[in-house]
């Protein structure tokens, strides 16, 4: 009996809930932009639901580690990660651990294979064991992009990293403390038309509309992000505008995004962007926060 009581005693002991990093890495993140947004939050935002429809690596959830949250993505793989990191976190340092130790370019694409049967439903395998080759392959991927092809397989090559820190132990125990105030669903931006109440602080990060041609990051998710998908946030932004919550938005600074958000306040911000094809989209490149307020 108190073999089985001392059973039940997680490994790690979760602290309470604080400011972290990201414990993935993210294309378009907004840690390094976190000084220029934060001033542009609304009043009284610390007694306010944090909701974010578009969570990618969640570096504003972090950052602020608010006491009641709703993270949302479309990506099913994200969501589960995040919900293994809150809910079985010995699990998922155990298995990333196993995961660092084997670390190898036949190990990575080893990796890599199990994960897309796992995920495509040819190989059972645990949620928290899916979540540590979730960790482990964007911490040695290319850039740690997260993209997928029409079958919705991961297929981003290794990354050329002498020792890439695979398991962050720290981070991931902050993480999972700041998790544990979280409600966290796996769907799109429309679905807050049915959850988001008056006074919730929305931030919504979306794909950006590319500023050229050859400057989309839009593929983290098999379906891409388009014009029509920027139109209807938009319109779900006037609605839930309308609803009495309060909105932040970033995007590109295009004309057709300022076109978009005309009717609300819109503010340039400038971050530094490495990842892109096109020359003209790195270092300091201006971005378009809308708020509603």
């Amino acid at each position: 009996m108190a073999e089985a009581a001392l059973a039940r005693v997680p490994l790690v002991q979760v602290p309470a809930s604080a400011p972290t990093d990201p414990f993935i890495k993210w294309v378009g993140g907004k840690r390094k932009l976190l000084p220029q947004l934060e001033p542009l939050m609304p009043p009284g935002v610390k007694r306010r639901r944090h909701v974010e429809p578009f969570v990618g690596g969640g570096a504003f959830f972090f950052a602020r580690a608010p006491r009641n949250a709703l993270l949302c993505d479309v990506n099913p793989a994200l969501v589960a990660t995040y919900e293994a990191v809150r809910d079985e976190l010995d699990a998922v340092i155990s298995g990333l651990a196993a995961l660092a130790r084997r670390h190898g370019k036949e190990a990575y694409y080893g990796v890599r294979e199990r994960y897309n049967a796992a995920r495509t439903g040819t190989k059972s395998v645990s949620k928290a064991s899916q979540a540590a080759m979730f960790i482990y392959l964007n911490k040695t991927c290319f850039n740690g992009l997260h993209r997928v092809n029409r079958k919705g397989e991961f297929n981003v090559p290794m990354g050329r990293y002498k020792n890439p820190r695979i398991l962050d132990e720290e981070r991931l125990i902050m993480a999972s403390a700041a998790l544990q105030s979280a409600e966290i669903q796996c769907q799109g931006f429309e679905g807050l038309l049915r959850s988001a109440k008056p006074g919730d602080f929305i931030y919504l990060d979306p794909p950006y509309e590319p500023v050229s041609r050859t400057a989309s990051f839009t593929s983290y998710s098999k379906d891409g992000f388009s014009q029509e998908d920027q139109t209807r946030l938009r319109d779900v932004f006037a609605a839930l505008d309308q609803r009495g919550c309060k909105l932040m938005l970033s995007n590109s600074d295009v004309p057709f995004i300022r076109e978009l958000y005309a009717d609300w306040n819109i503010h340039v911000v400038h971050a530094a962007r490495a990842v892109n094809s096109d020359a003209s989209g790195r270092g300091k490149v201006p971005e378009v926060v809308v708020t509603s307020y």
